[in-house]
């Protein structure tokens, strides 16, 4: 059952909110028509995760306009993606905004504390491949993880890897991100234990294609348990990480 809807359940049992005010809180509108977006208001409870804007094609007025209504319906923590630094100057000039430019993330309120069940760890290649693992990051605290970030692992030179074998055996989730040839994946993959998610990124030279060269490396990898995502997607590798490391065991009643 979706963790929102438990809490409101959870209120209703402990005298903190009546079964009338829940009812409400179930059946408020699903969504706020604003003309230019459709801003959905019930995605939490039908994913656990609230609506995360995608900044990239959209004016500053109309990030605004949606950050109001997602305040206005008690979002508190808010996530923008893709986000030019143009956009996130006159954005912060209405909303108190905490912007970072390198993962073109800008986020409203405070990180929650981790709820999940262990922790992610987010590897990269190498330094260049740091502002996606950042959207992967961030994306991921928001959700309520807790993050461990090992930058510049990659096969290069593979010592920097085995280094960090005690973070890697221990995560519940580990995020691959690489660009050239996309070898970090397969690697991270013959040594843990959980799930790994790949991210091929666009660095490299020539013949790889802005990333199709390692998007084909990690599709076709040799390791158990690599699950890949699309180019540069740091953010759907940090929220399929999240879901993961959410998991409850569900049960038939």
């Amino acid at each position: 059952m979706n963790n929102e809807i438990k809490r409101i359940l959870e209120s209703v049992r402990s005298g903190e909110l009546s079964v009338d005010d829940a009812l409400l809180k179930i059946k408020a509108e699903p969504f706020e028509d604003i003309g230019f977006a459709k801003v959905d208001l019930h995605r939490k409870i039908r994913q656990g995760a609230a609506e995360v804007i995608y900044g990239a094609g959209k004016t500053p007025e109309q990030i605004s306009g949606i950050l109001d209504v997602l305040k206005k319906n008690g979002q508190d923590t808010i996530l923008i993606t893709r986000m030019s630094p143009e956009a996130a100057a006159a954005v912060g000039q209405k909303h108190e905004l905490d912007y970072h430019a390198d993962a073109r993330v800008g986020i409203l309120g405070q990180m929650p504390a981790p709820t999940g069940i262990g922790r992610i760890v987010i590897t990269t290649g190498g330094t260049s491949d740091i502002p996606v693992a950042e959207e992967a990051a961030l994306t991921a605290q928001i959700l309520g993880n807790e993050v461990v970030r090992l930058y510049d692992v990659g096969v290069a030179g593979l010592h920097r890897t085995l280094a960090h074998l005690d973070d890697i055996m221990s995560a519940s989730v580990i995020v691959a991100i690489a660009g050239m040839e996309g070898a970090l994946a397969s690697v991270i993959g013959g040594l843990a234990d959980c799930p790994v998610i790949a991210v091929p990124t666009s660095v490299g030279y020539g013949a790889s294609f802005n990333g199709l060269s390692a998007l084909l490396s990690m599709l076709n990898s040799c390791a158990s348990g690599v699950s890949v995502v699309n180019i540069d997607n740091g953010f759907g590798a940090g929220y399929l990480a999240s879901m993961i490391n959410h998991m409850d065991v569900k049960k038939e009643s």
